[in-house]
């Protein structure tokens, strides 16, 4: 997700003052003549200073903000293969998106009264698509999805999720961030043919500059001209920037495919041809299409615990950044500077993570782009039904979505990843203790192609270094426990060695 603020940062601002509570006529008494309606009492919109029409066009700002969504988690989940060689459909991943997305945005405006939408959340699907998938069947993918979430919901129940939150080091969460977007950025320049692996040379560098050490073909240009058009439009603060980047280069890629004779297999897995029909019937055929214990047959324990525990963390920050920003943005964090109704809002945000499992469209998550809604005057979650009823549209619109190739979308994921680069310059880079275990973590991700090798060397050179300087008892126990993990994971031929298991 785009440089989602840090949950462990103080939060500037905090003298602005606390949204006075809606006042809330006695049980059974009639309404004041001209006061304000139920629906604007039961989100206390006039309470919050807002009205519906902020609130709609607030809906609107942040629906076309992440909308690319319903394009990219389809791309993402699309490309990649299952153990066994099967890919999931694209209109049906579209769907899935869609329903998730608008599903869970309406219960966190209902229960959460928050301006706040929830989606496939970018990261956590390259986990589900380069981690998981390729270790296990799709459905047993999604079943860990599912555990992931129902683990989240126990975490916010049983008030851990912010022992745990405090647990690791605000460094080493920025780092986490910046390492991922390098990873996504990395997956749009490969998936994009802007760089490819070097077939059958294992003596030379890994990856080249297109297919032959230089850049050929309309797709990868048509996919250099999204780049630019992407960085231009958000150099220039243009709201929707992402989305309207999709669409032009979209466009520009029909064009280019109808008059250049351009063989299919150029474009990967979406040639961008306009379909017949604008308009098709969803497609569900995904839901419910998850195992919850399928992938013990296929992985390990102790790397099916590795494994939940990375997609747990990304959901995890994300989720505590998102809400505590775009609160604090809507001018609602109280006068201690918490978010109003906490609990509610995070155990929605795990219910959706289980939802989105179980409807094969990866973790759904809360997204920071809701501060394009705040930014329009949203206040309330009246928003979030807006945005959610957009979703619900879209679902109506899967012929358009899966026209975009991957030269169109990928631009968007390199943007994706300069903007959770940004993270970089909030990490400590003068304490060797937090510098070195903050630049693991960045650099391993995309070096080694897994965001678990790259928390995992985060956290283990991490606690080494602060028992080297004599500081053991500075890091938290949960901290030393997942490092041990992360050890064993590491060294995990020579262990099953010594215990005889190979």
């Amino acid at each position: 997700m785009p440089d989602r603020p840090d949950p462990t940062a103080p939060v500037p601002g905090t003298e602005k003052a606390a949204v006075p509570a809606p006042a809330v006529p006695a049980e059974g008494a009639p309404p004041e003549r001209g006061g304000p309606g139920a629906v604007d009492r039961f989100f206390s919109v006039s309470a919050r200073g807002s009205d519906f029409g902020r609130e709609i066009r607030g809906g609107f700002a942040t629906f076309f903000t992440m909308a690319y969504i319903l394009v990219l988690n389809p791309i993402i989940l699309g490309s990649a293969e299952d153990k066994f060689g099967n890919h999931l459909s694209a209109p049906q991943l579209v769907t899935a998106t869609a329903l998730v997305a608008a599903v869970t945005t309406v219960v966190m405006g209902i229960g959460g009264n928050l301006p706040l939408a929830l989606a496939a959340g970018l990261g956590i699907n390259a986990v589900t698509a380069y981690q998981l998938a390729p270790l296990m069947s799709w459905p047993d993918a999604m079943g860990l999805i599912v555990i992931e979430g129902l683990l989240i919901c126990v975490l916010v129940v049983t008030g851990l999720r912010e022992a745990i939150m405090y647990a690791i080091p605000a460094s080493l969460k920025q780092a986490i961030s910046v390492g991922i977007g390098l990873f996504i950025a990395f997956i749009g320049f490969i998936d994009a043919g802007f760089a490819t692996r070097i077939p059958g040379d294992t003596g030379s560098v890994p990856v080249q500059l297109g297919a032959t050490g230089h850049l050929s073909g309309w797709p990868v240009l048509v996919f250099c001209l999204g780049v630019l058009l992407t960085v231009a439009l958000l150099a220039r603060r243009t709201k929707g920037a992402i989305l309207i980047s999709i669409v032009v280069t979209t466009v520009v890629a029909v064009v280019v495919d109808a008059l250049a004779d351009i063989a299919p297999t150029a474009w990967g897995l979406t040639v961008p041809a306009v379909p017949d029909d604008l308009f098709a019937a969803p497609d569900f055929g995904l839901l419910g299409s998850f195992s919850l214990f399928g992938a013990f047959q296929h992985v390990g324990v102790l790397t099916i615990v590795l494994l939940v525990f990375t997609l747990l963390l990304s959901d995890f920050f994300d989720t505590m950044g998102t809400v505590v920003g775009v609160s604090h943005e809507a001018g609602l964090l109280d006068e201690d500077g918490k978010v109003p109704h906490l609990g509610r809002v995070l155990l929605i945000d795990g219910a959706a993570a289980v939802a989105g499992g179980a409807a094969s469209a990866s973790s759904a998550t809360s997204y920071v782009e809701s501060t394009a809604g705040v930014g329009e005057g949203a206040r309330t979650g009246f928003a979030s039904l807006v945005t959610g009823g957009l979703f619900a549209v879209a679902l109506f619109l899967t012929p358009l979505a899966t026209i975009v190739p991957a030269q169109a979308a990928a631009p968007a994921l390199v943007a994706v990843g300069f903007m959770l680069m940004a993270q970089v310059r909030h990490i400590d880079w003068e304490k060797y203790e937090i510098a070195v275990p903050a630049f693991l973590t960045i650099a391993v991700m995309p070096f080694t192609y897994s965001i678990t090798n790259g928390i995992g060397a985060g956290f283990v050179s991490y606690v080494v270094l602060k028992a080297v300087l004599g500081r053991a008892r500075e890091v938290h126990w949960l901290l030393w426990g997942a490092a041990a993990l992360f050890a064993v994971y590491f060294a995990i031929d020579p262990v099953e060695q010594l215990l005889g298991v190979k």
